[in-house]
């Protein structure tokens, strides 16, 4: 008889996990709390707009690919993937840099910002790419239990690029201002500072230039209807607005959940839930991380979210826009170094309707505004007014345009919501940074350590945060699990 398997979540890494352990002849299960299957990646649907209410950037589109290959499928069998041209703008005081398709249409742009600039931006980027080839098919594949998991003929000769800095290095290489915000944004993705990553993560510049920035036609949901449909045909149940109360342990063994009050009995759980949530599911003495464990780690940024109907075509921007007006370390001090809200905040705007007109209805525009903050700050809707009409009067400005009269509709998702409706630790959005000290082994594991066959993935554990890394995540405890339980 197969043995059962319930997964706590139905975010990018529990579905990927789903897949991988139905594939083997599991019994699966997935539990979720909400209405709608995806976790954090879900849509809103109002007035023939439609948003997504969480990731909005297909990066790396090779760990798509090779997901549904393992199953033998392909991204084009569910989705139908565009590459975005130009993949976007960043939108600074006095210039606007367009961030193109190719590395070709990059490296003008990067010459007629700083003359000459392109020969040492091809030098950063081919490093870059030697070092997303070691990243995903030599480290990001290992399950984090050993720090020699990270040693390798590839990663021996780039150690000091595990103690150097994506900031340090830049700057060495480039002097505009502009082209060093520029270069530092993609690290974003992992959830620390550029000054605090460690420069072998230059693979995100690979990701960003040389793989370039995608789009699923109707959006990144898309991806999770994918999944979820995958799932369903390799035989896995999925549970909507079933919220997981319990992990009940007998013996130092997990045993199953309590369910909306019914308790079910299991060989395995996985949780794919927020990890700080899904161990407070536990008996304290079961818990392998304190909360004071937890308080010192280094979290990624939480966000101001809105969600907009715009009954009007906008100028002068694209699918993705980066607002880089204010000053960068300023606002990612005001994140990690000392939490508060920014006094002149960064913010991202994303359009999707601009490329794929099924987003919006007719001669409308379809909106996601994204502020990012820090983790735990005060929440209230006062202060998502105050900054939803600082992020408008600079977006006129820099645009050339009038839309305040235009919105039909907003709507907000910050710290208070992410805490409500995903259980997110202080409310963050991306999980927890890739700092030198929470890289690979040094995070959560994917594997209790307390208590036997409870197992853990996403965001918080290896890799790390992002939706390809999430993928991974859910491959990789999928693995661990098949190791230690033979079906």
């Amino acid at each position: 008889m197969s043995k059962t398997v319930a997964i706590v979540g139905s975010g990018f890494a529990s579905l990927s996990a789903s897949c991988y352990l139905a594939q083997a002849g599991y019994n699966v299960n997935i539990f979720e709390k909400n209405d709608t299957v995806g976790g954090r990646a879900r849509q809103i649907k109002k007035q023939g707009f439609t948003f997504d209410i969480g990731p909005s950037w297909y990066w790396m589109p090779d760990i798509f690919d090779k997901f549904f290959n393992d199953f033998g499928k392909k991204t084009s069998d569910f989705y139908q993937l565009d590459k975005l041209s130009p993949a976007y703008k960043i939108f600074f005081k006095d210039e606007v840099i367009t961030i193109g398709d190719t590395m070709d249409k990059i490296c003008a742009e990067f010459d007629r910002i700083e003359p000459g600039s392109s020969t040492a931006l091809n030098t950063f980027i081919n490093k870059a790419a030697k070092n997303y080839d070691i990243a995903i098919n030599k480290v990001v594949l290992k399950p984090g239990l050993s720090p020699f998991e990270l040693v390798t003929p590839e990663t021996a000769l780039r150690v000091d690029q595990f103690f150097k800095t994506i900031s340090g290095d830049v700057r060495k290489k480039f002097n505009n201002p502009k082209l060093i915000s520029t270069l530092e944004f993609p690290v974003l993705f992992l959830g620390a500072k550029p000054s605090n990553t460690p420069s072998f993560y230059s693979f995100m510049n690979y990701a960003d230039f040389g793989l370039g920035t995608w789009h699923p036609k109707g959006g990144m949901y898309e991806v999770i209807k994918a999944m979820s449909a995958l799932a369903k045909s390799l035989g896995v149940t999925i549970n909507l607005n079933s919220a997981v109360d319990q992990i009940h342990v007998n013996n130092k063994v997990a045993s199953g959940i309590t369910v909306n009050s019914e308790q079910k009995h299991f060989d395995i759980v996985l949780s794919g839930a927020d990890y700080h949530h899904s161990e407070t599911l536990l008996p304290e003495s079961y818990r392998q991380y304190s909360e004071s464990y937890w308080a010192k780690k280094t979290f990624a940024p939480s966000s101001l979210l809105f969600y907009v109907g715009f009954d009007k075509k906008l100028n002068n921007v694209e699918h993705h826009n980066l607002f880089f007006d204010t000053n960068f370390e300023t606002h990612a001090e005001e994140i990690y170094d000392n939490p508060q809200w920014p006094s002149d905040p960064l913010f991202y705007a994303n359009f999707p309707s601009i490329t794929d007109h099924s987003m919006a209805p007719e001669d409308c525009e379809t909106g996601f505004f994204l502020i990012p903050i820090a983790p735990g700050i005060e929440d209230t809707e006062a202060l998502r007014h105050q900054y939803f009409d600082v992020i408008m009067s600079r977006f006129e400005k820099l645009t050339a345009q009038n839309i305040k009269k235009n919105i039909i509709f907003k709507e907000s998702f910050c710290v208070k919501d992410f805490i409500k409706e995903y259980n997110s630790y202080k409310g963050n959005a991306y999980g927890m940074a890739n700092t030198l000290s929470q890289t690979a082994f040094l995070r959560p594991n994917l594997k209790s350590k307390k208590v036997k066959n409870l197992y853990f993935t996403g965001q918080l554990t290896v890799p790390g945060p992002g939706v390809p890394p999430s993928l991974i995540s859910g491959k990789l405890v999928s693995q661990l699990i098949k190791k230690h339980h033979s079906n």
